[in-house]
């Protein structure tokens, strides 16, 4: 008898050890040590579960909305056409990529630039170990190069408060800046080249740029994604760059010129300068023509305009895209919105032979979202975003895509879904201002 109480109670005690151990696991899991370095490592696998059923290059959005604008533009055509007596003054100016081109260079005298150059003063910061932590590192070395006294973490958990947010753009960077290193500011071009570079980094500025990266995934398939890199250095004579990488490369690396071109057109040639408040004159002097912003947004359209015409198979698609991102930048919707049609073509059309369709690039540039809002294309802003959140992630967690739907179903009569995007993309990035003053302007609290 008191054998089988005693065997009874060891059962018992079998039978509480499993919920016993997960329970302590979890609890494990989430300390801040252990979340950060297995974090990841969990969302790799459930990442490739889905995209293992479910590949995220097959997954195609096609404008709907094209037909009805271009039936509206066409309308509009033929009514200025009868209006041609009136005078000018009372005409409404037709937009035109041509009309954007820089009709001519600002004068500027370039001083000639050693022909090689490496600076010293670098302080390497690589992203292991943390989630999508490319940016924050990056940008960390742009500001300790100058004295700064951070790293990598006071950057990430200012930017991206949560694991889940999987990418963070420039302007959230920037605005760290402004608002957490004293005495330090930063400066966005777009349509940057290998000479503006050199000049920055010979007059003592490391660069940091945002581009494509290439990368076989665990089926061996040749995959896509954006990346951000510090450019600390140049040498003509090989005609290559010297790259802090924070990812496969590490530190001092160096990459060709026209082979870091190629993975920058995949982001309009974007770059940003980190320097000092008081060396402004001195960044300014060094950018020569880009100081003026508006000209470098419009020498990045010359450039997309050409390589559209001229490329084809995904760097096609990248200058159609970055054809729409420059006129979303200069406030021209209706032209973004027809380069993003074509850049959408494009896409669709990629042969998947040659290279995976670049499916992460909504989770980095949301200039579609703009410029179809913008032209009243809802609908085509909320099938954007449905493909993105969907399809091209294992997880609904870009809080731009969230943002962005949930403006454009506010739009569209749903205000009650507009609000749970809101509130869905406060989960990925809390306190997100965007977000947050979305539900101000509808009567909601976050």
């Amino acid at each position: 008898m008191l054998k089988n109480f005693i065997s009874a109670l060891k059962n018992i005690n079998r039978m509480w050890l499993i919920p016993i151990v997960l329970v302590l696991a979890i609890v494990i899991y989430f300390l801040p040590p252990v979340h950060d370095r297995l974090a990841w490592r969990v969302d790799d696998v459930r990442t490739r579960v889905k995209y293992f059923f479910n590949p995220p290059d097959q997954a195609i959005f096609q404008p709907t909305q094209q037909a009805a604008i271009d039936a509206i533009v066409q309308a509009t055509m033929q009514a200025f056409s009868t209006e041609q007596a009136k005078p000018a003054s009372n005409a409404t100016p037709t937009i035109s990529p041509t009309n954007n081109m820089p009709t001519a260079r600002p004068t500027f005298t370039s001083t000639p630039v050693p022909g090689t150059v490496s600076l010293a003063g670098v302080k390497y910061e690589d992203q292991f170990n943390r989630w999508n932590y490319c940016g924050p590192a990056n940008f960390s070395m742009a500001l300790t190069f100058w004295g700064w006294t951070g790293n990598r973490d006071v950057i990430g958990k200012a930017v991206k408060p949560s694991d889940k947010d999987k990418n963070v753009m420039p302007y959230e960077f920037q605005d760290f800046i402004s608002q957490n290193a004293p005495d330090m500011t930063s400066a966005l071009r777009y349509g940057g080249d290998v000479d503006v570079l050199k000049r920055l980094i010979a007059g003592g500025f490391p660069v940091v740029a945002e581009k494509g990266y290439y990368e076989r995934d665990y089926t061996g398939k040749l995959g896509w994604m954006g990346h951000y890199q510090f450019i600390t250095g140049y040498d003509d004579s090989d005609k290559t760059f010297l790259i802090q990488d924070t990812y496969l490369d590490g530190p001092n690396f160096k990459v060709p010129y026209d082979k870091f071109m190629e993975g920058w057109r995949s982001f309009n040639y974007v770059f940003v300068v980190v320097y000092p408040t008081s060396r402004d004159a001195d960044v300014m002097s060094l950018l020569g023509p880009y100081a003026d912003a508006t000209w470098a947004t419009k020498h990045a359209l010359e450039t997309a305009t050409a390589e559209s015409q001229s490329l084809s198979g995904i760097d096609q698609f990248f200058a159609w895209f970055n054809l729409g991102t420059s006129h979303v930048e200069l406030l021209e919707y209706v032209d973004a919105a027809s380069a993003y049609d074509q850049a959408f073509q494009v896409y669709a059309n990629l042969n998947a032979d040659n290279t995976t369709r670049p499916y992460r690039m909504m989770w980095y540039q949301t200039g579609p979202y703009k410029a179809y809002f913008y032209t009243q294309r809802y609908q085509d802003v909320i099938n954007l975003a449905n493909t993105t959140l969907n399809d091209t992630i294992a997880e609904p967690v870009l809080e731009e895509s969230l943002y962005w739907r949930g403006y454009a179903e506010n739009y569209s009569g749903q205000q009650q879904a507009a609000i749970d995007d809101f509130r869905a993309a406060l989960k990925v990035h809390p306190k997100w201002e965007p977000a947050v003053q979305a539900l101000a302007v509808l009567g909601v609290k976050p």
